[in-house]
């Protein structure tokens, strides 16, 4: 074996070496993305189960809002009821007094 192919030989190593130190880099490089990526999908998961109790807490104050407003039409047509009731309640006291009034100067009149 002659200098020229040693020297030749100790190239092509030197070149596949740094081949390999490149690839060694990239796969470093995508491993540190990868890492990122998977605390992206950890940051991801969080963000979406806060959203899932937001969710939750939205739903069930529709359902009581739902409910709170029923009870509220319930109370709205007894009160409606009871002010009918009292309108008329009055209309007679009045028709009463009215019915007093005339009999008692009638009798005054007399």
């Amino acid at each position: 074996m002659c200098i020229q192919e040693v020297l030749l030989l100790d190239n092509e190593i030197g070149f596949n070496e740094a081949i390999t130190d490149e690839r060694e880099q990239g796969i470093r490089e995508i491993e540190e993305q990868i890492g990122q990526v998977n605390d992206i999908f950890k940051d991801l998961a969080v963000l979406v189960h806060d959203q899932g109790v937001v969710i939750d807490d939205i739903s069930s104050n529709i359902d009581a809002s739902s409910a709170a407003t029923t009870q509220g039409r319930v109370q709205l047509a007894k009160g409606s009821k009871s002010v009918k009731s009292r309108t008329s309640w009055c209309w007679w006291v009045l028709g009463i007094l009215v019915l007093v009034l005339v009999i008692f100067l009638v009798f005054l009149i007399i």
